[in-house]
């Protein structure tokens, strides 16, 4: 890696300022001062800046549980973004892997691991994602094992082709349910519901593969095990 491009990975530098700082010998590679922005960085050497040792961020993983009134951005647009609830260095790095609407709380993945998000989201990886859901209209017991079936076999949603990979329904009451899909269409949930007549008031998100979000406080965030890494990208 460049040197100038390793002081922008492991500093708050612009490509500017860090040239700048090269060039005023601020910089040193193995205690040799150097002056070159183009000079090579090997994954062992000992790096400093303005006599303290740098090195670069490694790519981070990380579970949130998001509240109502911030969205899936990186950057603050009519609410602000989920990225300001992470306390963790060159936050402008990260990006979320999976969003939530504003009005949707739960489990919510962020990394700056690109390849690794990818994984997550592509459509061809069928990624599981469980939802509660809380209903407008109670469904009671004569109509649930019919409302199962319809998600099983598929729903028709408004303004698209083809019906809805099986999904997985569950009834915690005639309000409230959890709901599995493997896709990610545009408010799947809340239209596949409205495809039946129901209307979804509250929606929270507790499982996105084997990742739950456990008992994690609203707002709070935490780092992913390299189990929980592994899982979801394998």
């Amino acid at each position: 890696m460049r040197l100038d491009k390793y002081l922008c990975s492991s500093t708050e530098y612009t490509r500017a300022m860090a040239k700048r700082a090269i060039g005023k010998g601020q910089v040193t590679i193995n205690d040799q001062t150097v002056t070159n922005p183009a000079t090579k960085v090997d994954d062992q050497a000992i790096v400093t800046l303005g006599g303290q040792t740098i090195s670069i961020v490694g790519n981070r993983y990380i579970l949130l549980h998001k509240p109502v009134d911030f969205i899936c951005s990186t950057v603050d647009e009519s609410h602000p973004s989920v990225i300001n609830l992470v306390d963790v260095e060159k936050r402008q790095l990260l990006h979320i892997a999976g969003r939530l609407d504003a009005d949707t709380t739960g489990l919510v993945l962020i990394t700056d691991d690109g390849k690794w998000s990818h994984a997550i989201t592509s459509p061809k990886r069928h990624c599981k994602k469980r939802y509660r859901a809380e209903l407008s209209e109670a469904i009671e017991p004569p109509e649930q094992a019919q409302i199962i079936e319809q998600f099983k076999t598929g729903i028709q949603l408004n303004h698209e082709i083809g019906l809805t990979r099986p999904a997985t329904l569950e009834f915690v009451s005639p309000f409230e349910v959890l709901l599995t899909i493997n896709e990610g269409k545009y408010h799947q949930v809340k239209r596949m519901f409205a495809a039946i007549g129901n209307k979804v008031v509250e929606l929270h998100r507790e499982a996105i593969g084997a990742i739950e979000l456990g008992d994690l406080e609203l707002g709070d965030w935490r780092h992913l095990t390299e189990q929980e890494v592994k899982g979801l990208d394998g």
